[in-house]
């Protein structure tokens, strides 16, 4: 994987620019602006672009529009400190594959790389609820008259209760005391019942449908 960074803060890209080669992916460049950050893309073919969005001149989001624009397949991954709902919704209605807070931990930020590269949509795990309250459509009408209870497993419920809480599959190995791997085959056998692409999608419906780890505890209380 070839990696393009485009951060306005030094220490920051020689922070990034470190952890991603200490996981043995390349970094194509690391340049402080938009400007020659599109000049890059162009020149370097990256695999991929790591990019602020708080950036003076101009910002994230402006060259988002021209990357989409001149590269359209090139994914681009928003690398960001603001967890504001507009922003994060104006990168994914812009045609960012994905919006990752810069406080993340490493592993998560290498894995979430891996994944946009695959195709996938990749949203930091704390942000689940944002898109929960503005997500709509068609994702819910699919699933108003299923019987999710009776369409996954009862271990397949429950991981799709953490989910609920945008939990990554590590925190949800370690509170139900199962590997990672086992967790993401869990996953993946929850997205494809539902018939959706991401764990995001899959959030949305289980918060929907109140299925989450608290009514769930209070179910058991009633049984």
């Amino acid at each position: 994987m070839k990696v393009l960074l485009i951060d306005d803060h030094t220490l920051f890209r020689t922070g990034i620019g470190a952890l991603l080669q200490g996981h043995e992916i390349q970094l194509a460049a690391a340049v402080g602006t938009g400007e020659e950050g599109i000049r890059l893309a162009s020149e370097l073919e990256p695999d991929i672009v790591l990019l602020d969005l708080r950036m003076p001149e101009m910002d994230g989001l402006q060259v988002l529009r021209v990357l989409r624009n001149n590269e359209p397949s090139l994914p681009v991954v928003m690398l960001t400190t603001s967890e504001e709902e507009q922003d994060l919704l104006a990168a994914l209605q812009g045609g960012a594959q994905g919006y990752l807070l810069k406080d993340m931990e490493p592993e998560e930020l290498v894995s979430s790389l891996e994944q946009a590269l695959r195709g996938d949509i990749v949203v930091a795990p704390s942000l689940t609820p944002l898109l929960v309250r503005v997500a709509q459509g068609e994702i819910l009408k699919t699933h108003q008259r299923d019987d999710l209870q009776s369409l996954l497993t009862p271990r397949e419920y429950e991981i799709l209760s953490h989910l609920a809480e945008g939990q990554s599959n590590k925190v949800i190995g370690r509170e139900l005391n199962i590997s990672d791997g086992t967790v993401k085959l869990h996953v993946k056998s929850i997205l494809k019942k539902l018939d959706v692409h991401s764990r995001v999608e899959a959030a949305v419906i289980a918060v929907e449908r109140g299925i989450t780890r608290q009514n769930r505890n209070r179910q058991g209380e009633k049984t």
